[in-house]
């Protein structure tokens, strides 16, 4: 599997939306394409206008099973890039 980042634009109107996107999200992916698409974490962001984006990191066999699952989950995937290696200076706060 490619590691892969996923940049969802303003996809969500508000937390509730966002949350309700992510079950959606994890429902397709445990029950339709577990050996095909993971989901390993995303970072929430606000976008301008008050709408709330994400830039996800998945793994996934290539960049056709990220976007259905986004067509299933009924969520946005706006810009899906290979990622080419990770520098981690620190970790994650909790």
């Amino acid at each position: 599997m490619q590691l892969y980042a996923i940049r969802r634009r303003g996809a969500f109107a508000d937390l509730p939306d966002l949350e309700a996107g992510a079950a959606r999200s994890a429902k397709v992916l445990n029950e339709d394409m577990p050996d095909r698409v993971r989901w390993i974490r995303s970072y929430v962001v606000e976008e301008a206008g008050g709408r709330i984006g994400t830039i996800c990191i998945y793994e996934a066999d290539d960049v056709a099973s990220i976007r259905e699952h986004a067509r299933q989950a009924e969520i946005v995937a706006d810009e899906i890039v290979p990622v080419l290696n990770t520098v981690v200076v620190r970790q994650d706060p909790a």
